[in-house]
């Protein structure tokens, strides 16, 4: 049976090439986001290893490093000198880091996407800080001077001695640049940006409370081990600060490397199976027909004494063959995945880390497992139907067809699982909405030889102008329904998910744009640009611009109304009216002043809070409460919710003043006048954005859109394995009816017509699979939304006519590209010889 198999796999190369594409592009897509990951993970790990080098006992403080100063236990220069005398110390640094924008030199922020950190320099006895490696210039020394990473100079153009603009809080400072150096410190690797300044005006610009540093870093002298020296550490460790040695320090760096590959490697293997789902369409339906041509040597074989077990053993040991010869193909063609990805990401800014490429035993272990295990499922139902055809049956014609029987079957357990999935779909809990959307979706293709009839009837009238082709393309389209529903699911699941991503992220963005225009009166919202607080002399600054009609700081802090979580936010009580426009359930601003506050609906709802009661507010920062009278409560949403206080009952409970944001109303309205007298104002400060309504929207949107344009990318993976297996199915049913096409051409129909056939039965399938992805996205869409609508309640539904015509016009470009070679080969049949076939 081996060799009946492999001799059929030699026969039919050529049938057998669109299978191994299809299951190669699967493949390649699994191994290579594995490689990647793997390469990846490991050049970083490799590269942050060195960062460690210098630290044996780190000290920090303990707690999250977001929580207040007065939270976290001051690391003071009295602990730093403390620990540099302890006994096996060799010597000790103190290291402080916080969020700097650098302007690059057309005033843009430089690492925009990924950030821009500052941190000290610290020099030893040597005068060096064991983290930089300086390849020109020198260490600053005062506040006038700073450092760049090598990385940042290169792509910024900075030189030594040059002038640069950069900000920690809002105003914006100047720096002449003494140094370029190398680091290995992680956000640099990743990709970000790192401006150093000395010791002393890093603390200061950085915000670090009596000039405390982030962490002290102990490196053990020749001889002391970091269990020994961690001991002598913990006897002069301060109250709520721990010590932790520099190897756990670089295992837990490991686990979080391995935990944010994991997450990216997830994300590509889903899109990875995608594919691979979709090829098995092609598969079975590539075996379905190899098989049915094969029927009389099928039944010759089960006459002389082969068994049931050994016909489909038969099948799958091709499919082993194929699915190896494909699984190898995919591997290799995986590995340069594996490096256009790096490259991709490397020019999108991404800057990763150099290392050597690594393939693990269990990337290749997956990719063959996967092309094989995929290929002999996809073959083992053909396979298991020709071992059930009796060999007397056989004999007698040349091709099995679908027996009845088996379509009743098939489309009875179809209408049982959609019925399932209606059922739940009525289900409260929007979990099982979502699996009950999965389940009809499983229906459905189940389905889709049922209703690829009466859709393919209603597209005759379409099909009529073109006459005899027209109608003939027809008959063949519905001639085996298994074969073109199997054909049209494969291009019907791709459009399903990306039809369904296109509704949900349009409808969101038209949710976002509606909570802006409906929430905001203020022309403009100031904030940093990565979302930093900002220095109170941000807004004393442009509250005093004659532009400015009004004016409100968003100073927020944390805590609990009443025992309940919320944000506390401070606000200009004269001013808050004209810039926000809040749907109150009940009262309203008029009385926002001295001891009071607005909240939300879903605060007041949880907590029995009516209009009218005195609630406690307890400040997280300090452990004190306030009793504050609700004046008002409101519908919230994703952009406006919490609690709403003046001001000054916000502002003596923060160990930091400092403000999340800022709204202006303008005189005129939003103008590109009235936007240039806020920017220079803020003296063109490229850490600062400033937007209106509709760069709100954008934002949001753009960030939709982005994401989208990425499933978009990832998807076309899976639309192109469904292309293959449109030409896959077409080339195989031109070969099935060679001697049908050549009585065709016999009667008069020339080569043209017959071309033109084959195309217009490609354009119907893939029309097919279009609408019925169309529909069904709509569907799904319609069920993601419902969810979103629980939590956004700007949500509706938008459907995007332009975007899914664009769709069905793809899948009918799609249809004519896959029909090209198919038809060619119809058309160069030799009429006589075509006759005399089989």
């Amino acid at each position: 049976m081996f060799r009946t198999a492999l001799r059929n796999v030699l026969a039919h190369k050529a049938r057998l090439l669109m299978t191994v594409l299809a299951v190669m592009l699967g493949v390649a897509f699994v191994s290579g986001t594995l490689v990647f990951t793997d390469t990846f993970g490991s050049a970083y790990k490799n590269k942050s290893a060195k960062s460690f080098d210098h630290v044996s006992v780190a000290i920090t403080p303990e707690g999250d490093a977001d929580d207040s100063d007065t939270k976290r236990p001051p690391l003071t220069d009295g602990l730093l000198a403390e620990a540099r005398k302890l006994p096996g110390a060799e010597s000790a640094l103190g290291s402080v880091s916080g969020f700097t924008a650098l302007a690059d030199k057309d005033g843009k922020l430089v690492g925009g996407e990924w950030g821009t950190t500052g941190a000290n320099f610290f020099p030893g006895k040597d005068g060096k800080d064991p983290r930089y490696d300086f390849t020109d210039g020198a260490a600053p020394k005062s506040a006038r001077d700073i450092a760049l990473d090598s990385r940042t100079a290169d792509r910024t153009g900075y030189k030594v001695g040059d002038t640069v603009r950069y900000s920690t809080d809002g105003p914006v400072r100047t720096a002449k640049v003494t140094g370029i150096f190398d680091t290995d410190d992680g956000s640099v690797v990743a990709g970000g940006s790192l401006v150093v300044f000395d010791n002393d005006t890093a603390r200061e610009a950085l915000g670090k409370k009596n000039m405390s540093y982030d962490e002290i870093d102990v490196k053990a002298a020749a001889g002391t081990s970091e269990g020994a020296l961690k001991a002598a550490v913990e006897k002069i460790l301060p109250k709520d600060a721990e010590a932790e040695t520099g190897a756990s320090l670089k295992d837990e760096q490991d686990r979080m490397i391995e935990q944010n590959t994991s997450s990216m490697s997830q994300v590509l293997l889903i899109f990875a199976g995608i594919a691979l789902f979709v090829g098995i369409f092609i598969i079975a339906n590539t075996f379905t027909m190899l098989v049915a041509q094969r029927t009389k040597e099928l039944a010759l074989m089960r006459a002389v004494g082969a068994s049931r077990r050994q016909v489909t053993r038969s099948v799958l040991i091709e499919a082993f063959l194929v699915g190896l010869v494909a699984a190898v193909a995919g591997f290799a063609l995986g590995i340069g995945v594996a490096v256009g990805l790096e490259a991709l990401m490397n020019a999108g800014g991404a800057s990763l880390p150099d290392g050597p490429l690594v393939i693990a035993p269990a990337t290749i272990a997956t990719a063959l497992l996967i092309g094989v295990v995929v290929t002999m499922l996809a073959a083992w139902l053909p396979g298991r139907r020709a071992a059930k055809i009796p060999p007397v049956a056989a004999m007698n014609s040349v091709h099995a067809t679908p027996t009845t029987r088996g379509l009743v079957v098939r489309n009875t357990i179809g209408s049982l699982i959609v019925a399932l999935g209606v059922v739940m779909m009525f289900m409260k809990d929007n979990y099982v909405k979502s699996g009950g959307a999965g389940v009809i979706l499983v229906g459905v293709i189940v389905l889709t030889p049922l209703l690829s009839r009466p859709f393919i009837a209603a597209a005759g009238p379409l099909l009529k102008p073109f006459g005899v082709t027209g109608k003939l393309a027809r008959l063949n389209s519905v001639r085996n329904p298994r074969r073109t529903a199997s054909t049209a699911s494969a291009l019907m699941i791709g459009l399903t998910l990306i039809t369904a991503m296109t509704v949900v992220a349009v409808s969101m963005g038209n949710a976002i744009n509606k909570m802006a225009t409906d929430s905001l009166k203020a022309d403009y919202a100031v904030s940093m640009a990565n979302f930093q607080p900002l220095t109170p002399k941000v807004h004393d600054t442009l509250a005093k611009l004659p532009e400015v009609e009004a004016s409100s700081a968003l100073r927020t802090a944390s805590g609990k109304a009443d025992g309940s979580y919320t944000d506390i936010t401070g606000v200009d009580a004269k001013s808050f009216g004209k810039l926000v426009d809040l749907d109150f359930t009940s009262g309203s601003l008029a009385g926002l002043h001295g001891r009071a506050t607005v909240i939300d609906k879903e605060l007041a709802d949880n907590q029995g809070i009516k209009t009218g009661d005195t609630v406690p507010v307890k400040f997280d920062q300090d452990d004190k409460t306030v009793r504050l009278k609700v004046v008002g409560v409101y519908q919230q949403n994703e952009m406006i919710n919490g609690l709403f206080t003046p001001t000054a009952n916000v502002t003596p409970h923060l160990s930091k003043v400092v403000d999340q944001q800022l709204l202006l109303k303008m005189k005129g309205g939003t103008s590109d006048k009235a936007e240039d007298a806020v920017v220079k104002a803020l003296g063109d400060n490229p850490a600062i954005k400033i937007q209106d309504k509709d760069d709100i929207s954008n934002e949001v949107g753009g960030a939709i859109n982005m994401l989208l344009n990425m499933l978009y990318g990832l998807l076309a993976m899976a639309i192109l394995v469904a292309v293959l297996g449109v030409i896959n199915t077409l080339a195989m049913s031109v070969f099935e009816r060679k001697h049908e096409i050549g009585m065709l051409r016999a009667i008069g129909l020339d080569r043209a017509k017959i071309k033109q056939m084959v195309r217009l039965e490609s354009v119907v399938i893939s029309l097919f699979g279009a609408v019925l992805g169309v529909g069904l996205g709509l569907f799904l869409g319609w069920i993601a939304g419902d969810s979103i609508a629980d939590t956004v309640q700007t949500y509706t539904m938008q459907v995007p006519v332009g975007r899914i015509v664009v769709f069905l016009a793809i899948a009918a470009v799609v249809g004519v590209l896959a029909a090209v070679w198919p038809a060619r080969s119809a058309a160069r049949l030799n009429p006589l010889q075509a006759i005399k076939s089989e």
